[in-house]
Formats: C-alpha cells, sequence, structure tokens
C-alpha cells in the first residue's frame, strides 16, 4: 500500500517482485471481504440433482446420456391428462392469477376431504388441510413448526433425502431406521423400536416408498402404529405415490390409526403427473394432540402467502375429473418394472428386490465386494462418464442402509430401459474382467 492507504497501480516501474506482492494483498483482501455462507448450509446435498452436473458437462460435448436418476414421468411417455390442461388454460384467462389463501382454495381442500373419505374412509375437515408448494415444502413447514435443536426423526434407511437435509437444517438429528432388503424393504420394526428415544419427534413412514419402490403390508404399519402409541409419537406418513401400485393394495396409514395422531403428506405431482405444478397438501388427523403443532404450521404458512393458485384450481379437476389415466399408468409401469427387475437380475454383479409401488428400483451393486470402487458414488460416475448412463448412487439415500446401491427410475420405454440395461451390462463385463 502507498501512504495514503491505497493498493499499489501498476506503472512501468514496478519488478516483478512487486507485482507478486501485489497480487498476494489482493488476493487476502478479496478472502478477507468475501462474503460468508451460513453454516447451516454447508451441509446441503441432494443426490437426485447433484449427479446432473457431471451429465451435463457430457451432454455439452455432443454425448447422449440415458437419464435414469429423477422421478419425473413428464420427462417421458407420460402427460398431464388433459381436462386438467384445459382447466389451467381457462382459470388464467378468466383472470385467477392473484393470490390464492393461504391454506389453499376451500373447493380444493373439499374435494381433498372427499377423496379421503370415498378412498381411505377417513373424515377430515377441510380446516386439518393445508396446500403447499409441493410435498417438499409441507415436509419443511412441518419439521420448522415441530422440531427443537437436538430433538429427532426416525426416518427409513434408504429414505427421500429430503427428510434427512430438512432435519439437520433444523439443527435436529435423523435417525435412520433399517428396511429389509431380503422382504422387499419393509420396515424392521424392531430396529424402530430399539432407537426410538425420549426425543423421537416422530416415525416416518414412506409408502410407497422412495427410493426402493417397496410398497408396506397392512401388517407393518399396524406395527408400526403399535410403538408409536406406546411411545406417545406422531407417524408421519408421506403418500404421494399412493394409487401407484403393481402388485398390491396401498393403506392410508390413517385408516389403521385408532389413538395415533398422524399427518399426512400428499399431492398432485406423480399420480396426476403434474410435478411442475408443485401443489402438494398435508391433513392433520388426531384428537387435540397435534392442536399447538397444527396451528404453528398453519402460522408458518401464512407467513409464506400461498401456493399456486391457478395450479390449485385446475387440481380442483383433477381429483372431479376423470381417473381413468392411472390405471393406464400402472400399465405401462408394471410391464416395465418387470423388465427392469428381470434385466437388472441378469447382470453379473447386480441384484435387486421386486418394487411393488411407485416407479423406482434400488439395485445392490454386489461387485462392490470386489473392491473395484471405492463407494457407490464413485460406482455411479463411473458408469455416467464410460457408459454414459446416469442413476443415483444409494448413499445418498441413506448413508448405513443405501450404501453400495443405486436408484434408478422405471418410467422411460422398454427400448430405452434396455439400452441403458445394455450398456450397464457391458460396462460391468469390463471391469469384473479386469479381475478374473
Amino acid at each position: 500500500m502507498n501512504t495514503n492507504g491505497k493498493f499499489f497501480s501498476f506503472n512501468n516501474n514496478f519488478t516483478l517482485i512487486d507485482h507478486q506482492l501485489f497480487m498476494l494483498i489482493s488476493y487476502v483482501r478479496f478472502l478477507i471481504l468475501m462474503i460468508k455462507a451460513s453454516k447451516r448450509s454447508q451441509g446441503i446435498s441432494y443426490a437426485i440433482r447433484d449427479v446432473v452436473l457431471p451429465a451435463k458437462e457430457l451432454e455439452k460435448k455432443g454425448i447422449e446420456v440415458l437419464h435414469l436418476n429423477i422421478g419425473d414421468p413428464n420427462k417421458y411417455d407420460f402427460d398431464t391428462p388433459q381436462h386438467m390442461k384445459d382447466t389451467l388454460y381457462k382459470v388464467a384467462n378468466e383472470g385467477y392469477n392473484g393470490y390464492a389463501p393461504s391454506e389453499g382454495y376451500l373447493e380444493l381442500r373439499d374435494a381433498i376431504v372427499n377423496r379421503e373419505h370415498k378412498r381411505n374412509n377417513i373424515d377430515y375437515s377441510s380446516d386439518d388441510i393445508c396446500i403447499t408448494t409441493g410435498v417438499t415444502e409441507s415436509l419443511q413447514i412441518l419439521l420448522n413448526a415441530s422440531l427443537n435443536i437436538s430433538d429427532e426423526l426416525l426416518i427409513p434407511g434408504p429414505t427421500y433425502p429430503q427428510y434427512t437435509l430438512i432435519t439437520r437444517f433444523n439443527d435436529a438429528e435423523p435417525i435412520a431406521y433399517r428396511c429389509i432388503e431380503e422382504e422387499g424393504w419393509q420396515p424392521d420394526v424392531n430396529d424402530i423400536r430399539k432407537k426410538i428415544s425420549k426425543r423421537t419427534k416422530g416415525i416416518v413412514v414412506i409408502n410407497p416408498n422412495n427410493p426402493t419402490g417397496a410398497l408396506y403390508s397392512k401388517k407393518v404399519i399396524k406395527e408400526i402404529l403399535d410403538i408409536a402409541g406406546e411411545y406417545q409419537v406422531p407417524v408421519i406418513s408421506d403418500e404421494i405415490y399412493d394409487d401407484i401400485t403393481f402388485d398390491g393394495k396401498q393403506y392410508a396409514t390413517a385408516t389403521l390409526a385408532k389413538d395415533v395422531p398422524i399427518i399426512t403428506f400428499n399431492g398432485f405431482s406423480k399420480v396426476y403427473l403434474v410435478p411442475g405444478w408443485r401443489i402438494g397438501y398435508v391433513m392433520f388427523h388426531h384428537s387435540g394432540e397435534l392442536d399447538e403443532v397444527q396451528d404453528a404450521f398453519m402460522r408458518i404458512a401464512r407467513s409464506r402467502l400461498c401456493a399456486n393458485s391457478v395450479c390449485q384450481l385446475a387440481c380442483i379437476q383433477a381429483l372431479k375429473g376423470p381417473q381413468d389415466h392411472i390405471e393406464k399408468v400402472n400399465q405401462k409401469l408394471r410391464k416395465r418394472r418387470d423388465f427392469s427387475y428381470k434385466r437388472l437380475n441378469e447382470i453379473e454383479g447386480i441384484s435387486t428386490a421386486k418394487p411393488d409401488g411407485a416407479f423406482y428400483i434400488f439395485p445392490k451393486i454386489e461387485a462392490m465386494e470386489k473392491r473395484l470402487w471405492k463407494d457407490d458414488k464413485e460406482f455411479v460416475l463411473d458408469l455416467l462418464h464410460e457408459a454414459h448412463v446416469l442413476v443415483v448412487h444409494g448413499s445418498g439415500f441413506c448413508s448405513t442402509y443405501g450404501k453400495g446401491h443405486f436408484r434408478a427410475v422405471i418410467l422411460p420405454q422398454v427400448e430405452t430401459l434396455e439400452k441403458a440395461f445394455d450398456k450397464l451390462e457391458q460396462f460391468m463385463k469390463k471391469k469384473l474382467s479386469k479381475i478374473s
């Protein structure tokens, strides 16, 4: 610096040492002035979308990547029912483009009440329902409203990553309970009992499950409810895939509950093929135990204004209009599930349980035992760069019960799945041949 406290400016008399000193001082000043991100943000990582970044780099080079990573049916050969799209266009043109009520339009909440009564034989009040910006916002608001520092939330392992991420963001602790791969990824009820504690604020159930595609049996759900009742903790039931099933029936958790408070998440993204509309909802089923949490939830909901107004109105017609697309979707997915299950189990070094719902499959990388990769993320990136197939590493869904696996979607047409699995098989043969 000069005597005026200003940084040096270049001139022809500067030596190399002067220049290096100037650059060092400038860099130190940059580090001092750089605004820091919050500590809680440092741990945020979302495996499902993080793996897209290296895939995009390949695509910039003109390389075709087969995407089996994200659960968006509209990226494949599925489309939103026409009457929903027509309604969206109609209400926008009719001027319904302002704010909606914070809790959501009453007509939509009443339509959800009718669906729950008809489908699940549960009676809700419209006041027990809040429309949110997807299920993710329901989860964010609920955990903001209910968790304190060092509280614990029991979540399935493996699980949808947002449950772990948002719990930790609230300075609470996600506790993964085991799901049993050999039993189609059914929850290990004994492990839930072992891990429940005085700090447990809830038990999460995701049925059908993301990432495994497991469809929980009535027996298992009842056993989880028994534990919740014994320890007087609520059950948080994520049922966003409830009507996407192949070989069995999905039982709504609140249907089987007697005196256990249930908080249910659901929405329109998956069953009604509108993931980009971001319309979800939460339902509170209790006898007064959740009054304080429900009140806090609604206050937070008011503070964030509202969910998308025109999309809410179109979703009313989703519930009131034709439902025939659901069986057509399930028929297509059943065929793709059967193909994926058979084909993956034919590949040396890979095995998989059979999913019964949602649109995911969660194979085990048996070849990990050969120490060809240090972890499942390295496997996924290796597969991407060599075979140009994109899946998601299982440890991104649970570092304990998801490791050594990967998640793939069964959404693409069979021809695309066949191409992807052929590439996976060639990749595995090449890797295993090096150690034979």
